[in-house]
């Protein structure tokens, strides 16, 4: 079980009051109020398991059907010991069940659907007792609001429709008292109303002799006697005769569903506790969406790695995403540097994504992060950066060094802020060191924070020990928050002095006060960040490369495929038209041979020698090669082939571009992308199109051979780079191109507004996004065109 101090330093309970917030009812709530980490690997996955499939439920319903839930334990236990309900608590035992029957089958619609798979929920589905017969039972007693109805009883009905027709008589009585032709002297008001459960009138003070009967209430200033008369007294005694039966009924069926609810109440707490785990479970894959969260694989390695992690409890407009990464070859990270850079709550983000992700919580990071199960989560923060406590002692910190040293083992995550900090900065630093060696040495992860420079030569010589910082903006004279892996922190102290003024003399005398080892060190530093800008800055133009080339693959093997599919479409029709020739050619050398049999059998003589050469001619007019070949023939007979002349493949039916002139009877022939040697004899020749449209293909042609599938902008000025994506987006329409790559970079965003203002007005632009990961991320812009 993780420390109840961790919880609380690491502001766990802070998340789990804001997942509280999208639970749909109170037994929902109890169960975020009982949300602990756990540590079993199978048990963590599961959690993770069904909060995605929560989420994928509300990605693809919009809404779930949770209302309706009540905490009815009370009650059922109330029924288990034979007491009996209220109206109101039989209505939220029904509620409760119908609730249940409703999400049964919405989970069943899904599985129908097959749409996403929920494995989980409808595990839970199963675990769900059908309570049926008592909802419907206790729906033909009690209305929405809680009133008994008359159909309860046959009994109840009878009552009531006495009841009904006493209090009438009563009040008819009354009311003829009410106009009488003296009732409006006597009488306060010419109405009838309730005293204490008795239809009364209100007689002024002086007439209350005038009705006699008994007097049940009067007014604030005594002026005015409500009167029940001597006419209705046996009249009224009815109605409350008949208003105990009411009420003698009416607890009679409560009783007796008060006992149905007792034979079930078993079911009703497993119900309950169903209702509450699924309650809990879209309230996380709520505040997932909400939070832009991902689901992190797990591993029992220790090892972490997260892509843009954010803290869940700054604000979405002020924190700043980072890439962390350790727990293996590198199992201990210091980072260092000056306050306000953001050192904590980097620590923190790593310490309270551990407790989440071990909780069933998403985090907030991108896909692909990756955390570690650990038995405990230790964490000694508590210095001015903290985000909720206050300046700690050397004392305190001690104490609660000692404490963790004392249980910490090698499946422990330990986070110490400030290590050594509040004694001596010497004798601090050292014992940060030999803290620092305690704990790695004996193999648990660890990430700790320090002021003291002597830390940051601690990486370089100690296997699985990494250096680290938060980066410094000199020009801005601010931090920018972000975390720099593999390299230490350094004092800006002199370059922030030199910004903001100071003389540099005065500089150069303080540099001289500081040792030729911090002078190597301070350089080595800003060498390791120099190097560590230009290796981003490559890594960064290596993946645009890399995103260029998968896209140019992509299109060449579909250009690849569309052949291939042209090719079989091309070969399907020749096959069918040369079937169609020979079909004819049958007919037409079985009408010959038909003609000549005719011609043997009609004469008596043999058939003349003109007729046989005559059927002869027509037999070879019917070849399928000859015909074809002839037509050939007779177009280039017409006109000598040359290079550039466009022709037919006769066999393939495609046009085609002469290239090179292999032999007397062969040609090398452009068809498309493809280069071919074909025979002459399968060349016919075909006139050019009119001049203006060749020289509007030329064009094209010539326009389509030097357009790349992106622009790039940087470094162009806002006017001159629009009207370059203006002209780009014409010449890749007329390319055909169907998706091309707008790269502006990050810079200050106008360029990337302007660009994309311009794409969204665009009327042959389909639509557009950011980049991927590998094409270039929030620098480019893919735009898809029409």
């Amino acid at each position: 079980m993780i420390a109840e101090r961790a919880l609380r330093t690491l502001e766990f309970y802070k998340i789990r009051s804001e997942v509280a917030r999208y639970c749909t009812s109170s037994l929902g709530k109890a169960h975020v109020d009982g949300l602990l980490p756990s540590i079993e690997i199978n048990e963590v996955n599961r959690l993770l398991e069904e909060m995605d499939e929560g989420a994928a439920i509300i990605r693809t319903k919009g809404n779930v059907p949770m209302g309706g839930i009540f905490d009815i334990r009370m009650h059922a236990k109330r029924a288990q010991i034979g007491g009996s309900l209220s109206p109101m608590e039989l209505m939220e035992v029904s509620s409760t069940i119908r609730a249940s029957r409703i999400l049964r089958q919405f989970f069943e619609s899904i599985r129908e659907e097959g749409v996403i798979s929920i494995p989980h929920f409808l595990a839970k589905k199963e675990a769900m007792p059908i309570l049926t017969q008592l909802e419907h039972d206790i729906n033909m007693c009690i209305d929405d609001n809680g009133g008994v109805l008359d159909s309860a009883s046959p009994g109840l009905r009878t009552i009531r429709q006495q009841l009904r027709a006493q209090e009438s008589r009563v009040r008819e009585r009354l009311e003829s008292l009410v106009r009488g032709k003296n009732a409006a002297k006597m009488l306060s008001d010419t109405i009838v109303t309730i005293r204490n459960d008795r239809f009364v009138i209100p007689v002024k003070q002086e007439y209350r002799s005038h009705y006699g009967g008994i007097v049940h209430d009067q007014s604030s200033s005594g002026q005015t006697l409500f009167i029940e008369p001597d006419a209705v007294v046996q009249a009224n005694n009815e109605v409350r005769r008949l208003k105990m039966k009411e009420k003698e009924e009416i607890d009679r069926i409560l009783q007796m569903l008060s006992a149905q609810v007792q034979e079930v109440a078993h079911d009703l707490f497993g119900l309950v506790e169903v209702l509450g785990e699924l309650d809990l479970v879209f309230a996380k894959a709520k505040y997932g969406a909400a939070h832009k969260c991902t689901k992190p694989e797990m591993n029992t390695e220790g090892y972490i790695k997260l892509k843009k992690a954010r803290h869940p409890l700054i604000p979405a407009d002020e924190v700043v995403a980072n890439d962390i990464e350790f727990g293996r070859d590198i199992t201990a990270i210091v980072i260092t540097g000056p306050n306000t850079g953001g050192k904590t709550v980097t620590l923190k983000t790593v310490g309270l994504f551990t407790l989440m992700a071990q909780a069933g919580i998403p985090v907030p990071a991108l896909d692909g992060s990756e955390l570690a199960v650990f038995d405990q989560v230790f964490a000694d923060i508590g210095d001015e950066q903290s985000i909720e406590q206050s300046l700690s002692t050397f004392s305190s910190h001690m104490v609660n060094i000692v404490d963790i040293l004392s249980k910490f083992d090698s499946n422990s995550l330990v986070i110490f802020d400030e290590l050594g900090a509040g004694t001596d900065p010497q004798e601090g630093a050292a014992l940060a060191i030999s803290l620092l060696d305690e704990v790695h040495g004996r193999g648990a992860r660890v990430i700790a924070t320090t002021h003291y420079p002597e830390l940051k030569a601690y990486g370089y010589n100690r296997p699985g020990v990494a250096n680290a910082s938060v980066e410094f903006d000199v020009e801005t004279l601010s931090p920018t928050y972000r975390l720099l892996i593999g390299v230490p922190g350094r004092s800006n102290a002199f370059e922030i002095s030199k910004r903001l003024g100071l003389p540099e003399h005065i500089i150069s005398h303080a540099k001289s006060f500081t040792g030729t080892d911090r002078r190597e060190v301070d350089s080595m530093i800003a060498s390791l960040e120099k190097s560590r800008r230009e290796s981003e800055q490559d890594a960064e133009q290596a993946a645009e490369l890399r995103a260029e080339a998968t896209r140019l693959k992509k299109d060449l093997e579909q250009q690849l495929k569309d052949y291939e599919s042209q090719k079989e479409k091309l070969e399907d029709k020749a096959k069918e038209k040369a079937r169609k020739i020979v079909e004819e050619a049958t007919r037409e050398a079985e009408t010959v041979m038909s003609e000549l049999r005719k011609m043997q059998m009609n004469q008596t003589s043999s058939v003349k020698e003109h007729q046989l050469i005559e059927a002869k001619k027509r037999l070879e007019a019917a070849m399928p090669e000859n015909r074809v070949l002839k037509k050939a023939a007779k177009a280039n007979q017409q006109h000598v082939l040359k290079v550039n002349d466009e022709v037919k493949v006769i066999s393939f039916g495609q046009k085609g571009t002469l290239v090179e002139k292999v032999s007397d009877k062969e040609w090398i022939v452009q068809i498309g992308i493809l280069k071919m040697k074909l025979a002459e004899s399968d060349l016919s020749y075909t006139k050019p199109e009119k001049q203006k449209e060749t020289r509007t293909m030329a064009t094209l042609q010539n326009r389509d051979s030097h357009i790349k599938l992106e622009l790039d902008l940087r470094g162009e000025r806002y006017e001159d780079a629009l009207m370059r994506v203006e002209k780009y987006i014409d010449d890749a329409l007329l390319s055909n191109y169907h998706q091309v790559s707008i790269i502006h970079g990050k810079g200050t965003g106008a360029l990337r507004q302007g660009v994309q203002q311009y794409l969204k007005k665009h009327p042959r632009v389909k639509g557009y996004r950011f980049g991927e990961a590998g094409e270039g991320g929030s620098g480019v812009t893919i735009a898809e065109l029409k």
